[in-house]
């Protein structure tokens, strides 16, 4: 069975750090990419900042200069390094990424079970 299994989240304050990881777990043959996104209380869900498997990167712009986005390819993980985190950055924050079961195959959005990132004093 597929999975992405994040963890990092939790509560710190204003212009603090958290570092998200998020695991792809099962059997397939490649990630195509991996993201992470955000959805706030009463707001839609969005992009927070996307890798490719070649390494190109897209970071939303509320974000960019602070989040980070980056991969081990070699253990299936993702990272979603946070600084000068700020009570806006509260949300929970999704691991999504494309997997290829098998090669040749077409890729399939996964999404993780989210974790609470609350910034706040």
């Amino acid at each position: 069975q597929l999975q992405l299994l994040e963890s990092g989240g939790g509560l710190v304050q204003p212009g603090g750090s958290l570092r998200l990881s998020c695991v792809a777990s099962g059997t397939f043959f490649s990630i195509t990419y991996m993201g992470w996104y955000r959805q706030a209380p009463g707001k839609q869900r969005e992009l927070v900042a996307i890798m490719s498997s070649s390494g190109d990167t897209n970071v939303a712009d509320s974000v960019k200069g602070r989040f980070t986005i980056s991969r081990d390819n070699a253990k299936n993980t993702g990272f979603l390094q946070m600084n000068s985190l700020k009570p806006e950055d509260t949300a929970v924050y999704y691991c999504g990424a494309g997997l290829r079961v098998r090669f040749g195959d077409s890729s399939n959005h996964y999404w993780g079970q989210g974790t609470q990132v609350t910034v706040s004093s």
